[in-house]
């Protein structure tokens, strides 16, 4: 609070006791109080009054920062109203009192949501299990077909399976300490496994897979970071050039590994690139080719920050995109 703000506050009191302190002195000057004695009394209750408003000022500034000390030290400020301190009036004690029931109902309406929430995340893993199985089974049954249905069928069934795994990372990405295990893992087999993972859909876009240097260390949790890995080599396959290349190189900065992940494909405008990362983001490129959920990159974004992991984007239109993940070294890492 300023002193502004604490005059301000009280403007109407200060005009009223001066109109008081006027009325008296006109009082008195005209019962006969000689006038020196009488710019003696004002002085004295100027004074008083102004030592008045000064304590005040004070007292207010000291308990703001008393309460604001109590909130700054709670890591979930929601339960401000339980943890308030002893209140130093009754008018404190009754603005406490209804704190204290407005953080109540506050506090189980966000009990009631964090279970919402849970009961939502095991609902969807729960489908996602389940909706392999029928997946798998269709798999099964397009080997029976000739070779042309076959694979449009198996095209279909990957794009299914790209989603489903879709949800289930975006529902466990709201409670990621429960899922998210740092282990040492080798950079190598991490790509291989995505690309194997991704396999058909390269094959399918005709994407030539170049790797360089992976003979290296990172600290990450292999399930997530091939995930991650996997939305950006979907994006590589879609948004492909006519003799498509994806270059997966990697160098030691330090104690820190950058991967980077470049393709030679239709690039991303200049202006749509602050925005790739955004929910929801299709951009013209995911608009003019279709099938765009701009749930892939919002993702790997949101991976990447749980994994601790740098993710940048660079891209030329018309030349390709380049996208960089800088994987923490092991001292830095919070949750190994």
């Amino acid at each position: 609070m300023t002193l502004f703000e604490f005059l301000s506050d009280r403007l109407g009191r200060i005009v009223l006791q001066g109109l008081c302190a006027g009325a008296a002195a006109l009082f008195l000057l005209a019962t006969g109080t000689q006038p020196g004695v009488l710019l003696l009394l004002l002085l004295v209750l100027f004074l008083v009054f102004l030592g008045g408003l000064a304590w005040d000022f004070l007292g207010l500034r000291r308990r703001l920062g008393e309460l604001t000390s109590s909130l700054d030290s709670l890591d979930q400020k929601y339960l401000f109203a339980e943890r308030l301190p002893r209140p130093a009036s009754s008018y404190e004690a009754q603005l406490f009192a209804l704190l204290r029931r407005a953080g109540k109902a506050m506090i189980e309406r966000v009990s009631d949501a964090q279970a919402a929430q849970r009961a939502y995340r095991a609902y969807v893993e729960q489908w996602v299990h389940e909706i392999k199985t029928p997946i798998t089974a269709a798999r099964l049954v397009s080997q029976s077909l000739p070779p042309g249905p076959r694979r449009k069928l198996d095209r279909e069934l990957t794009q299914i399976d790209a989603h489903v795994e879709r949800a289930l990372f975006y529902a466990r990405t709201e409670s990621p300490e429960k899922d998210v295990l740092i282990r040492r893992t080798n950079l190598a087999d991490l790509v291989d496994q995505a690309l194997q993972a991704h396999r058909p859909l390269l094959i399918e876009h005709g994407v030539r897979v170049e790797v360089q240097g992976l003979d290296h260390t990172v600290y990450t949790d292999s399930k997530w970071a091939g995930f991650l890995l996997g939305q950006l080599l979907q994006n590589a396959a879609r948004y492909h050039s006519d003799q498509p290349v994806v270059t997966l190189s990697a160098q030691a900065m330090g104690s820190q590994v950058r991967l980077t992940v470049a393709d030679n494909g239709i690039g991303i405008p200049a202006h749509e690139l602050p925005r790739i990362f955004d929910r929801g983001f299709t951009g013209s490129n995911g608009r003019s080719r279709g099938g765009s959920t701009g749930m892939g990159l919002y993702l790997a974004k949101k991976l990447a920050e749980t994994l601790e992991i740098s993710l940048r984007a660079v891209s030329v239109e018309g030349e390709g995109t380049q996208l960089t993940l800088t994987f923490p070294a092991q001292e830095r890492l919070t949750k190994l």
